[in-house]
């Protein structure tokens, strides 16, 4: 089984129930302490009808989805809050919503056990940061958020499609190369923070703002193609991977019998990678129609 990529997966309990080493969710617990019956209760026992995932309190797709939905909510819930209740504090609940999400994506990420009330926080603080932030970049270019929505969206289909057809896997070598990329992306993310922090770049978006040499008056693009471009579409694939991953770990946390508690984890995994997704495809965006 391929492990790796989001690391909201990647914590020893979930690990444990997805590989199905959980006793309690093959259904043992059924007849556990149970010394003896009389043939009357093993007649009942036997008419009664096969139990399914649900009755053993094991996680179905069913309680991913309706949990995914839920914390996705609490998103949209947060986003709302700076566009239309308090447009003038976008940006202290921006702030607000990209250091107190961040915390909790953290204390989520390392929790031995889901805790439903955090996860749906994050997404309520993930809301806030992605509400002001899309306000912002919606004033400089109308119908971004609108642009960015479609491409999550159908990056999500296409990625689901072509999982279940089985055409795209996490296998293990893939998921090296996968976790080489991710490394390398973070790497030159935290670098270009860094200078644009400290003045080193002018460009809106630091070094993803500056044309690539050579390919002036390219695609229309006077200044050259911009390096934010080739950036943007390769950390779109990264995470459209991730959601592979994703997929796979909860596929196989279902047809192992994890406890339907992880459906939660699994519910903050999507998320977490669903709005990595957004925000790239609006920095794509906004680079692409900064440089018309």
């Amino acid at each position: 089984m391929a492990i790796g990529g989001n690391p909201v997966f990647n914590g020893k309990n979930f690990r444990t129930a997805a590989r199905g080493n959980n006793p309690a969710a093959h259904g043992s617990t059924a007849l556990a302490g149970q010394t003896a019956m009389n043939q009357q209760q093993l007649e009942h026992l036997y008419n009664q009808p096969s139990a399914g995932p649900a009755d053993t309190g094991r996680m179905t797709f069913d309680d991913v989805i309706v949990k995914t939905i839920a914390t996705i909510g609490m998103v949209l819930v947060g986003a709302a809050v700076p566009v239309f209740l308090f447009p003038s504090l976008a940006p202290l609940l921006m702030i607000v919503g990209l250091i107190g999400g961040f915390v909790l994506g953290l204390v989520n990420s390392f929790k031995r056990e889901p805790v439903p009330a955090l996860i749906l926080g994050y997404g309520f603080l993930e809301g806030l940061f992605l509400g002001g932030i899309t306000m912002f970049l919606e004033a400089m270019f109308p119908n971004i958020a609108m642009q960015a929505l479609i491409g999550t969206l159908s990056v999500f289909a296409v990625t689901l499609l072509l999982f279940r057809s089985g055409k795209v896997r996490a296998t293990p070598k893939a998921m090296k190369i996968f976790m080489i990329m991710i490394i390398g992306y973070a790497l030159f993310s935290l670098v270009n923070l860094g200078l644009m922090i400290f003045g080193a770049t002018d460009g809106m978006f630091g070094v993803r703002s500056a044309g690539i040499p050579g390919t002036q008056g390219m695609f229309g693009f006077e200044n050259g193609i911009p390096f934010g471009i080739v950036i943007g579409l390769f950390a779109i694939g990264l995470a459209a991977f991730s959601l592979v991953i994703d997929f796979t770990m909860i596929s196989e946390g279902v047809r192992n019998g994890a406890p339907r508690k992880y459906s939660w984890t699994a519910a903050f995994g999507l998320t977490v990678t669903l709005v990595w997704l957004y925000i790239e495809f609006l920095r794509l965006i906004a680079i692409l129609r900064g440089s018309e």
